[in-house]
């Protein structure tokens, strides 16, 4: 049979073809119009229309047409993730991505995630989605104090929040966690344990949260009367490679009793390289350590761990930049985590 036919008869669409508004239409005995306006959460659709269609809506398997959505609205109803390849698993991806996909399950918005490597041009990635228009916002980490993915988005209209935040003049959007904080407190809960050399495994230079970081520690150091140890290595750097320089550093004439770790990755090549010189955690020497789940506990709970809560900080970039989407003004879309020490 004639397939014009059929999808111009009065009888059910075909559940072989992708469903589409006609046919929870036909479904729910609803003209095309209410069921747009009900899965959309129109005001003037009651409570119970909405809920009868979106529980056919989602029996049936129904996606909106991107390609239609966008003809019609401009939108495309993305919001792009711009995410290093290179973040470590355990301390960041998977956990803002559940953040964020936490907030865009309740909306008309999907998530898509756009890799790249944090030693390419980090322009890349963004100035693709701005030319092809295949986002309605951006999320991006690693974020820089002159960052020149903010000033394109910015001069090009698009929305978006940054997981960190920029010194350039540009007010947007970001969630960011408290990294003076951190580090000022680990210092005073190192000094606590009678540590009083301290080494830093800190962020690359080139984040703006680096600077914070030092703020802290640097201050830290100061009031509490203790020390730095250099410890010439970031987190950027190979765990294997932060796992020899530790090893050398502890077994120099000069090798600290205290480090401050900024990753909960580098915390564990730390502490490999403590115990290839020879050393114990919480007898030879004390850590405070960032991390994001329990998982350095389990492993050594000698470490003292500060929570910093990248689901929530998924949570809290989905909805500012959402936000910012309706128009929201960025000054009013920033936010700032404390960290959160254990109970004692």
């Amino acid at each position: 049979m004639d397939s014009k036919k059929i999808s111009g008869s009065s009888t059910a669409p075909s559940t072989r073809e992708r469903p589409t508004l006609k046919t929870i239409a036909f479904m729910t005995g609803l003209g095309i119009t209410t069921v747009s306006r009900a899965l959309k959460d129109a005001p003037d659709i009651g409570a119970e229309t909405k809920q009868r269609v979106r529980m056919v809506a989602r029996q049936l398997g129904y996606h909106p047409n991107r390609a239609g959505v966008r003809l019609r609205t401009g939108k495309t109803n993305v919001i792009a993730l711009v995410l290093s390849i290179d973040e470590e698993i355990m301390g960041f991806t998977s956990h803002i991505v559940f953040g964020i996909s936490e907030v865009l399950a309740g909306t008309q918005y999907h998530l898509v995630i756009t890799p790249h490597s944090h030693s390419k041009d980090p322009l890349v990635p963004v100035r693709y989605i701005l030319d092809t228009g295949s986002a309605d916002g951006v999320i991006i980490s690693r974020t820089e104090p002159d960052d020149p993915r903010v000033e394109l988005m910015h001069d090009r209209g698009m929305p978006f929040a940054t997981h960190g935040r920029t010194d350039m003049g540009i007010v947007h959007p970001f969630h960011d966690f408290d990294n003076e904080a951190f580090a000022h407190e680990a210092v005073r809960a190192l000094v606590a344990k009678g540590r009083r050399r301290l080494a830093l495994l800190q962020p690359s230079s080139k984040l703006t949260y680096y600077s914070h970081t030092r703020i802290g520690f640097q201050t830290g150091l100061h009031q509490y009367g203790a020390e730095e140890i250099p410890l010439r290595i970031t987190t950027d750097n190979a765990l294997a490679d932060i796992k020899d320089t530790v090893e050398a550093l502890m077994r120099s004439p000069h090798a600290p009793d205290g480090i401050v770790c900024s990753s909960s990755g580098g915390a564990i090549a730390v502490n490999a390289g403590i115990e290839a010189a020879g050393f114990r955690l919480g007898r030879d020497i004390d850590m405070v350590a960032k991390q994001s789940t329990d998982v350095l506990s389990w492993i050594r709970p000698e470490i003292i761990t500060v929570s910093e809560d990248f689901r929530h900080a998924g949570r809290e970039l989905a909805k500012a930049v959402i936000a910012r989407i309706d128009g929201v003004e960025p000054e009013l879309l920033q936010s700032i985590s404390p960290p959160v020490w254990p109970k004692s």
